[in-house]
This record gives C-alpha cells, sequence and structure tokens, in this order.
C-alpha cells in the first residue's frame, strides 16, 4: 500500500467522440458548487439527486464507484448491465495491450530489396508513420546507392481482415477519426484540411495541409463566416462514389482556423504514391508500382523505421482519444497469433487478458478497440474491475499516465477548471451521439483513492448538458473525507 501511495503521489507531479461531427465548441464547466466537504453517507443522496432532475428522467445512467485499496463499493446504479461505452473502450484496449507487450516495444516499417531491383514496403500498422519517417527511409536508401527501383511493391498483409470496419456507421468512416486501419498507415490515413473565416457571409476559405493529396478531388464548399456572437461548428464528410469531399460548418470572423480530417479512399495507394514522390525527390527513379501481400522476406533488409515506444503511442490513445492508434494496437494484439482476421484474434486475446486482471468476461461485448460502433456493450462495473486491475499491475504508471488530467491535459484539459476536480482526476472520456462517459482514477486529498465508472446512454441533450451532470458528480467524489 505505501508503495502504491508514493507511485500516486509522483505521478500526480509527473503527468501532464469518437463523433460525427468536428464541433468547435467550449466545454462547460459544471454550475458552481460548495467547496464543502463531504462525508460518505452524504454520497449516494447527493448522486441520486443530481440523476433524479426532470431532463433526465428517460435517460439510462450507470455508474459504478469504488475505494481502491481495499476495492469497496461506495455506489452503484445499474453497475451490472451493459451500456453502449463509446471511446471508454480504450480503457481496456490499452490495458491489455500493455498487459501483453512490453512498454519500450517498437512497431517497424521495412524495405527489403531483391536482386530485380524491386523494393518490397513492408508496414507492421505503425499508427504514428508519417511523412517525416518515409523521408528518412528514402534517405537511407539513397545512402545505400540506390538511384533507381524496377517495382515498388507494397505489402499491406500484416493486418487479415478488413480495413474499414463493417460495423461502424457511414457516416464515421467519411470522417478521419473512422479512417481505415490497414499495415501500412500514413499520416493517420487521413485527408488533412484547415478551414479559415473570411468576411462576414463568406464561405470559409479550405486549405489542403498537403497539397499533393488534393489532386483529383472535388471541395463543395457549404461553409460561412459569422459574427462573433454566434456559435461555431464544423462538419467534414466524404462521398462514398465520387471524390468529393463536403465540408459544412460556421466560424466567428477573426477566429482561429479550424483543421478537419476525411478518411482516405485507398489507404495502400495513397502510401506507395507518397513514398513514390518521395523516393523521386530524393533522385531515385520508380520504374513502376503495385500492391502485393506476401509473407515471404529472405532479401535482406535495407532500410527500417520505428514508432515511438509502446508508453508513448498508449498514451497517443488515451489522452488524445485517437481511434486509429486503438485501432492498430487491437490488429498488433490480434497477429500474434495465426488469424484470418486480426480484429477478431486480438478481440479474443483481449478477453484473455483481460480475465487475467480480474475483469469479469461477461460483462462486456467488444467489436472494435476504439469505441466507435454502437454494437459495443461494457458494464460500468467492467470498466472499474479494469482501472482496478491496472492498478494493481507493474504496468499502473504507463496506464494512468495516459489518462487526461481534470482541468490541464488532453479531453479533460477544459473540464473541471477552478474546481476541486482540477489535478486529481485521470480519466477517459467517451463521447457518441446520444452518448456521454467518463471513468478512471481520482485522488481525493482528504479520502481515499477511487476508481469510477459514469455512463449515460439514450439521451437526446447536448454533450455540454450531459458532460455537466458527470461532472458533478465526479466534484462531489473529490470532496469526499473521511468522517
Amino acid at each position: 500500500m505505501s508503495n502504491f501511495w508514493i507511485t500516486s503521489i509522483l505521478i500526480s507531479l509527473f503527468l501532464l467522440l469518437g463523433f460525427a461531427s468536428t464541433a468547435v465548441s467550449q466545454s462547460l464547466n459544471p454550475e458552481p458548487q460548495s467547496n464543502a466537504l463531504i462525508c460518505e453517507q452524504q454520497l449516494t443522496p447527493q448522486i441520486d439527486r443530481i440523476l433524479s432532475r426532470s431532463q433526465f428522467k428517460r435517460f439510462r445512467w450507470g455508474i459504478s464507484i469504488k475505494t481502491l485499496s481495499p476495492n469497496r463499493e461506495l455506489y452503484r446504479r445499474d453497475a451490472e448491465h451493459y451500456f453502449i461505452p463509446a471511446s471508454t473502450v480504450k480503457l481496456m484496449t490499452t490495458a491489455a495491450t500493455l498487459s501483453q507487450l512490453p512498454v519500450d516495444y517498437r512497431i517497424s516499417t521495412s524495405i527489403y530489396g531483391d536482386a530485380k531491383g524491386n523494393l518490397y514496403i513492408v508496414g507492421r500498422g505503425d499508427p504514428s508513420l508519417t511523412t517525416t519517417q518515409l523521408k528518412d527511409l528514402a534517405k537511407q536508401l539513397k545512402d545505400k546507392g540506390i538511384t533507381q527501383v524496377n517495382q515498388l511493391i507494397a505489402d499491406p498483409g500484416y493486418f487479415p481482415g478488413f480495413a474499414v470496419h463493417p460495423n461502424w456507421d457511414w457516416e464515421d468512416i467519411q470522417a478521419g477519426y473512422g479512417a481505415p486501419v490497414n499495415s501500412l498507415i500514413l499520416n493517420q490515413n487521413s485527408i488533412d484540411l484547415i478551414l479559415s473565416p473570411q468576411s462576414i457571409n463568406q464561405p470559409l476559405k479550405v486549405t489542403w495541409v498537403r497539397p499533393q493529396q488534393g489532386k483529383g478531388w472535388q471541395i463543395r464548399n457549404k461553409t460561412i463566416t459569422v459574427s462573433k456572437n454566434q456559435r461555431e461548428f464544423v462538419e467534414i464528410g466524404r462521398d462514398l462514389t465520387q471524390p468529393i469531399i463536403d465540408v459544412s460548418g460556421q466560424l466567428r470572423v477573426g477566429s482561429e482556423p479550424e483543421p478537419v480530417y476525411a478518411a482516405v479512399v485507398e489507404p495502400t495507394k495513397n502510401f506507395i504514391e507518397e513514398f513514390r514522390q518521395i523516393l523521386e525527390r530524393q533522385g531515385i527513379r520508380v520504374l513502376k508500382t503495385s500492391i502485393i501481400s506476401t509473407s515471404q522476406y529472405s532479401n535482406p533488409e535495407l532500410a527500417r523505421v520505428k514508432s515511438p515506444p509502446l508508453a508513448k503511442l498508449i498514451q497517443t490513445t488515451n489522452l488524445d482519444s485517437n481511434n486509429i492508434f486503438a485501432e492498430a494496437l487491437l490488429r498488433i494484439l490480434g497477429v500474434q497469433q495465426p488469424s484470418l482476421d486480426a480484429v477478431e484474434t486480438g478481440l479474443t486475446a483481449m478477453q484473455t487478458i483481460l480475465t487475467r486482471l480480474g475483469v469479469d468476461p461477461e460483462g462486456y461485448r467488444l467489436v472494435d478497440g476504439s469505441g466507435l460502433s454502437r454494437q459495443n456493450l461494457v458494464s460500468p462495473e467492467a470498466l472499474t474491475q479494469v482501472l482496478v486491475g491496472m492498478a494493481n499491475s507493474p504496468q499502473f504508471e504507463s496506464y494512468q499516465n495516459s489518462l487526461s488530467v481534470a482541468g490541464e491535459t488532453g479531453t479533460l484539459k477544459r473540464r473541471f477548471q477552478e474546481t476541486t476536480a482540477a489535478g486529481i482526476v485521470y480519466a477517459k472520456t467517451g463521447t457518441l451521439t446520444g452518448i456521454s462517459a467518463l471513468a478512471g482514477y481520482i485522488y481525493p486529498p482528504y479520502y481515499q483513492p477511487l476508481v469510477f465508472s459514469i455512463l449515460v446512454n439514450h439521451s437526446n441533450l447536448s454533450t455540454a448538458e450531459l458532460r455537466q451532470a458527470i461532472d458533478q458528480i465526479v466534484i462531489l467524489l473529490s470532496q469526499l473525507k473521511v468522517c
């Protein structure tokens, strides 16, 4: 117990939707509340008072709140029932990955050559790979004296199965947060645009972040610049039958430009075409490109780049709620065993690992690793079991370091500011239309550490209104004292 407290204190000193539209919004802090401390016996009636408000009467609330050590229940509401968890699924995916692989595990992307002058690009699902790493690979080849490639071959076969998840909603797979997940991921498989306000009533200016991506695409711009007192929002979609990107919404005159992201259509082709251009800029002529899946590489490795260590990938997954990182990690778990579908074997591996952590396998049913699918089902109790299991594991520091800190970092940076919860809550958010969730650890200064999961489903309120109620409950937890 003493080691746990020491670790918790050191971590506290050291630490820093997926949704169908990209909203430009200011997250609301909870309504002003008293900073008065409360006793444990006051907790249940005060939470019940929040949940009994008339605007919540048709919603489903699931809550599990426990002390961390010893593991004792403080509050539950439908804690054993299934809820759509949204991105709190990432708590499970990252817990399983950290429990299975070393924290310094890195994902390699390699280039092999043969005697015929062909180069094979072999990706292993590194979600962090960018144009910068491709330039590094090209330089390594140039330094080896390579000036011509007869055939540049991309091998997409490391992740068997579908790149586009069959259970994701139609609108989600158009957006950058729902990009396809394949073995050769580049720039998170997204098409990146910047929307900039102009004069009032003028459309927003649309700029390609990487101009070469604009070739062959048409932009349907349905945006407008509005006055300073109007609300802001932007949305992006992609026509699934034609090379057309739709942008809509509005930004205030004089406001900061807003990045938006659409999903690439053919990720492996996108990868190899980008790499071909980079090679040619390095003075390496490419005569032909092709895409072939093969597992035989007896030829020498000519170049290699590696991802950041697993601990850093996990941090990006949870802190930024990054879907493509989560899905790549799930598939990496899956390819540890022979498979026809890396998602299915990844989910099977997850269940085995989480069971060892003390998570009831009947407490959840998952179909992806990011939480974007509405077919995921998780009980609030299963989430607190994950949190407790990881708190008792050697990987706890890396795990908690990956979570957002209330009022300070990640998806909680704008929440809990100037409240008693600021700086002492480490949690993962979850958001889909009609769904909001929060689960994590909290260290009340006058009480023992807690784990909690709060999920609300079937709501017609705005995300901001749901978060406000969730945050009020968490603030109550931060005010607990020993009585």
